[in-house]
């Protein structure tokens, strides 16, 4: 099986639970550092699928290597090859796909429930999750529907969290957190939590309770990159 190739665009935001649980599939998988100077490789006929991670910069910034990974994810789209996008990535696979990307209403940072969209992508994709479940989030941009995408997912202050298109799916939440991940992000980033609201939470309300709050989104995402998964490990099973 050819590897699934994961870019990172900084160190603390990496695959976190995707990593443990290609692992536990027995997925081979690669990372591209972005944040240690790494290229973007050009091609994608070495790769079974593509990764985009998150970052604190914007999907609207002149940087060579955005360029670079939208690029990629357009020959991907025209490859019908999976790609998976987290925040900054789904809202990477959002541009190149022809979406618009600003900000959104208000940040969301911390625990906040998402609930399906209903849609015909959202009962193959969604299916074996409950209609409404808790996400980690830290994003104040926002992505639009590329064309030809199903809705999948919204929050309260978030109209779109989740799409897909054929193999591609673009998450603006992190559903990739692990308890580690979210004490070091709350800690790193901890001038964005200065006016805690309805919709930014506080490092304390963060770490709350932290093992069962990482513990159901580790399951809930098992789940749906289980879905994302499928044309990977069984190349014969479509996506719609």
């Amino acid at each position: 099986m050819k590897p699934v190739r994961i870019f990172r665009h900084i160190e603390c935001e990496g695959p976190g639970y995707l990593a443990e649980l290609l692992d536990q599939r027995h997925v081979p998988w690669e990372l591209v550092a972005i944040d240690r100077g790494e290229s973007v490789p050009p091609n994608i006929d070495d790769v079974s699928g593509l990764v985009f991670m998150g970052g604190p910069m914007s999907v609207n910034d002149d940087l060579p290597w955005i360029h670079a990974e939208q690029a990629l994810i357009r020959k991907a789209a025209e490859a019908r090859l999976p790609v998976l996008g987290h925040c900054l990535g789904g809202q990477m696979i959002a541009k190149a796909l022809g979406a618009v990307i600003g900000p959104n209403s208000v940040k969301e940072i911390g625990w906040h429930e998402l609930w399906r969209v209903d849609s015909p992508a959202s009962d193959d994709w969604l299916a074996p999750l409950p209609r409404r479940f808790e996400a980690f989030h830290w994003h104040g941009e926002t992505f639009s529907l590329p064309p030809g995408a199903w809705p999948l997912l919204r929050s309260q202050h978030c109209c779109n969290q989740g799409f897909v298109v054929d193999n591609m799916l673009g998450l603006q939440c992190h559903v990739e957190m692990t308890a580690e991940m979210v004490r070091e992000w709350s800690a790193l980033y901890a001038d964005e939590l200065r006016e805690p609201s309805e919709t930014i939470q506080t490092r304390e309300q963060m770490l709350e309770n932290l093992d069962d709050h990482a513990t159901a989104l580790n399951n809930s995402a098992r789940k749906l990159y289980d879905r994302w998964l499928r044309p990977i490990v069984n190349p014969d099973n479509k996506a719609r």
